[in-house]
C-alpha cells in the first residue's frame, strides 16, 4: 500500500480474498484509512471481476514523492518523461507503454 499515499488512486487486486465478516470489516477499514481500492480478480473471466471497495481518488498527489521515486527509480523517471511527452504533444504513442490484452488472449497462455 506504499503508492496510497502519492498515487492518484490504487487497487490491491487479489484472485482469492476470504470475506468472513471479521476479515472483511478489517479489510474495510483498512481500505477507507489509505485509500486503496479491493479487487476480487475472477481468473476464468476478468470481466466478472468485482469491485468491494472503491479506491479514493485523490486531487493532489505528493509531488515530492513522485520525484524522490525518480530518482531511484529509472524505469519509473522513463515512464514519466513518457506521460509528459504525450502530454506536450497531445499524441499517445501506444508502443510505449505496456499493452492491454483482450479476454481470448488473457485465458489462452500460448496467446501470451
Amino acid at each position: 500500500m506504499s503508492n496510497s499515499s502519492w498515487a492518484n488512486e490504487g487497487y490491491l487486486v487479489a484472485s482469492e480474498i476470504d470475506l468472513d465478516d471479521e476479515f472483511k470489516t478489517e479489510l474495510k477499514r483498512l481500505s477507507t484509512s489509505f485509500g486503496i481500492g479491493i479487487i476480487k480478480l475472477d481468473i476464468d473471466d476478468p470481466d466478472s471481476s468485482e469491485i468491494l471497495f472503491p479506491a479514493k481518488e485523490r486531487e493532489v498527489i505528493d509531488i515530492e514523492t513522485v520525484n524522490r521515486l525518480a530518482e531511484i527509480n529509472p524505469n519509473f523517471k522513463d515512464f514519466l518523461k513518457r506521460i509528459k511527452s504525450d502530454l506536450n504533444s497531445r499524441e499517445i504513442r501506444k508502443e510505449k507503454y505496456d499493452f492491454v490484452l483482450d479476454l481470448e488472449k488473457l485465458t489462452n497462455k500460448k496467446g501470451l
